[in-house]
């Protein structure tokens, strides 16, 4: 069983070497401008979207937290 689980292992990391030997110069030889992208937005919008999910993530917390200590009351008397 563990001769088995051996040669699974060495054929998929051969097969991943080869893919990554085979398919690294097709990437390779492309070249993708992405000046239009990456000129369309600033850091204050990626910093302003971050916090604005940050501050999503925290009201949904503290509104999990307090509905818990709340329906801890209700339940303790």
């Amino acid at each position: 069983m563990k001769f088995i689980k051996k040669v699974k292992a060495v054929a998929v990391g051969t097969a991943l070497a080869v893919g990554a030997l085979v398919g690294g110069p097709v990437y390779a030889a492309t070249n993708v401008d992405l000046t239009p992208i990456t000129s369309s937005f600033t850091a204050t919008d990626i910093t302003a979207g971050v916090l604005a999910i940050a501050a999503t993530l925290a009201v949904v917390y503290v509104t999990i937290k307090s509905s818990k200590i709340v329906l801890g009351m209700l339940r303790g008397g």
